[in-house]
């Protein structure tokens, strides 16, 4: 009997199970393609790991399981009724929420579920925090308005101390989502008309809900930076309300091996003596361990960690290259989209997240350029404790029509006008439209906001080695000055401006993307030049896709041509390090619904390539360079 007969037969028997028992109040929802882990979600127990790595308390409340909830028209009151139930943290429009049910710009998404706070947290503030929530989030505590937040990537927090009841609590969520129509905010990949390489939108609540007791004053943010030209560790502890110092400790396994005290708001410098340095060879990180002082005793404790590593621009001879601890590197590595086929935006467990980056640490890449889109904190501390460097896109506004220059630098960027109705009268009056983009002072501001918190939340993750602002002329905008805004925020990180172009004279890398072959359009020796975007050959294995038909770039290949094509592509690559192409992404990890150009296929089920013979291509291009 084959495979695929067999896991027929063991999907066949999973349903029976579940109409056998009917008192069970989740399944995932569709008859798409899963993941294996998605058998494994216990509704009881969903993404149970503590979900801010980099600033940890002991003492928290998962929130994630079976809320209620209910779409309704846009601005209608709170349902009296829910429509039924869905799992948190899964979008409405997955599998994994047990909905998968559309969701436009006309409707509003509410969540409700009850909780009690411990008895040992009395006496103590509670924060309720959120990972991310797509895109409008208002959140309600026994029927009370405790805070709004907008965007869809970046966690947020609110203190409910005074709006909680001794007994039992209600946390109500009421959601509302534009995605790629009426207004311009970053949505990446995301369209409510799934086709080519954009993909199902996402909607609602998708990372880890979480409530932790703490201290009326407490710490706010730890932001890290390693200084390995002066061998130490800049820490800058920050406090919700005044406070005397905070004490920070570094440590190798038990041992201390630093410790100093520092006024909240100040950065702290601890010096290392003979640090040890992380790489994608060598991922070593030192645990952190902060306490903060008020009147003399201790008052709120953290755990964190860090890591000692540099990234760098030399030059040599005419070539600028990307550095690592001030010794030049070839940044090898694939486009990773961050989808599921059963969780959307959200893997199904914390040991799926992990699976993606070891495998492609397991192929032999140093790098993973994240496409589009903002991961949980989970996946960087996995990329940091694995070993690889993250190129870190911006997610991107859509709904901006503009011309796509990738062989020159452009010299007009954008419009920038009060309102919508600005818009029309400027493209009306442009005598040649596709030289302009016009973008309102709201789209500026969404867009810049999220930015900021981006940066602001992944600052500390040590694998973070580019910032990727833009990518093909999608929704980009005002790019020297986004440019400009970047580094304020972060002078440490090497900037590609605009992936795939518009250039502008500005950022530090020049990225070229040509399909199916790389192939060099535009080389600027002012600037660090990449082939940011190559490949994408596909390769369909029927019963693992999302759709009857998928398209990978260029005509479907079998296995053995695909991989003989793969390893004439990085010969190819070999070839332009002379000329300063240093550095390259491969399209792409996995498929992605109508996408067969994965590495892997959607359900992560089968590896398209030879493992070995990949992991042997790699190696010998990043290792080329001396």
């Amino acid at each position: 009997m084959n495979t695929h007969k067999i896991r027929k037969i063991i999907a066949l028997a999973s349903f029976t199970a579940l109409i056998i028992h009917p008192l069970c109040a989740w399944q995932p929802a569709g008859d798409k393609i899963k993941t294996k882990w998605a058998s494994q979600i216990n509704p009881d127990s969903v993404l149970p790991e503590y979900p801010r790595p980099q600033m940890e308390r002991t003492d928290w409340l998962n929130l994630n399981g079976l809320w209620d909830y209910a779409i309704v028209p846009l601005n209608s009151k709170k349902p009296s009724k829910f429509d039924g139930k869905i799992l948190v943290p899964f979008a409405v429009e997955s599998s994994l929420s047990g909905v998968q049910k559309t969701f436009t710009n006309k409707d509003e998404l509410w969540y409700e579920r009850s909780f009690k706070i411990p008895e040992s947290w009395k006496g103590k503030n509670v924060l309720l925090n959120f990972g991310a929530v797509d895109w409008k989030a208002d959140v309600f505590i026994n029927g009370v308005h405790v805070g709004s937040h907008t965007g869809g990537y970046t966690p947020f927090s609110f203190d409910i101390t005074k709006f909680l009841n001794e007994s039992d609590n209600t946390l109500t969520v009421k959601v509302w989502d534009p995605t790629d129509s009426l207004m311009r905010n970053p949505v990446g990949k995301q369209t409510m008309k799934p086709a080519g390489c954009f993909y199902t939108a996402v909607s609602g609540i998708w990372q880890t809900v979480w409530l932790e007791p703490v201290s009326q004053t407490r710490i706010g943010r730890i932001k890290t930076t390693p200084n390995l030209d002066a061998s130490r560790f800049e820490v800058e502890v920050t406090a919700n309300a005044p406070a005397d110092w905070a004490e920070i400790k570094i440590l190798d396994g038990e041992k201390v091996v630093s410790q100093t005290k520092a006024e909240c708001g100040v950065p702290a410098f601890i010096e290392i003596d003979s640090p040890k340095l992380w790489s994608p060879d060598s991922p070593f990180i030192y645990d952190m361990q902060i306490t903060l002082y008020k009147d003399g005793a201790p008052v709120d404790s953290v755990k964190s960690y860090a890591a000692m590593r540099k990234f760098g621009i030399m030059l040599d001879g005419k070539v600028k290259w990307m550095t690592l601890n001030n010794k030049k590197i070839y940044m090898f590595g694939p486009l990773d989209q961050g989808w599921w086929p059963d969780g959307l935006y959200t893997a199904p467990t914390d040991e799926a997240l992990k699976f993606d980056i070891q495998k492609t640490k397991d192929w032999g890449f140093n790098m993973i350029r994240k496409h589009i889109k903002i991961e949980p904190a989970r996946w960087y501390m996995h990329c940091d404790r694995i070993g690889m460097i993250v190129w870190q896109d911006m997610p991107n506004c859509q709904g901006y029509a503009t011309s796509w220059v990738t062989r020159n630098f452009k010299e007009n960027d954008a419009i920038i006008v009060d309102d919508d109705s600005a818009v029309r009268d400027a493209v009306n009056g442009a005598r040649d439209v596709s030289r302009f983009k016009v973008v309102t002072k709201r789209d500026v501001e969404n867009f810049r906001k999220e930015l900021a918190e981006v940066i602001d939340t992944l600052y500390s993750f040590p694998c973070i080695g580019v910032w990727v602002p833009f990518n093909e002329a999608w929704g980009q905008f005002d790019t020297v000055r986004t440019v400009e805004f970047v580094r304020g925020m972060d002078p440490t990180r090497i900037i590609n401006a605009a992936s795939g172009g518009n250039y502008f004279q500005c950022g530090d890398m020049i990225d070229i993307h040509n399909y199916p072959e790389p192939k060099i359009k535009l080389l600027s020796l002012n600037y660090v030049n990449t082939m940011g975007e190559y490949g994408g050959i596909g390769m369909d294995p029927k019963e693992h896709s999302w759709n009857k038909k998928g398209w990978g770039y260029g005509s479907l290949k079998e296995p053995a041509e695909a991989l003989n094509i793969y390893r004439k592509y990085a010969e190819m690559l070999g070839g332009m390090i002379d000329h300063g192409i240093v550095g390259a992404v491969y399209t792409q990890t996995t498929d992605v619904e109508i996408e067969v150009n994965g590495i892997m296929t959607y359900d992560r089920e089968i590896m398209k390539f030879d493992e070995k013979e990949l992991k042997n291509i790699n190696r010998k291009l990043i290792e080329s360079v001396k």
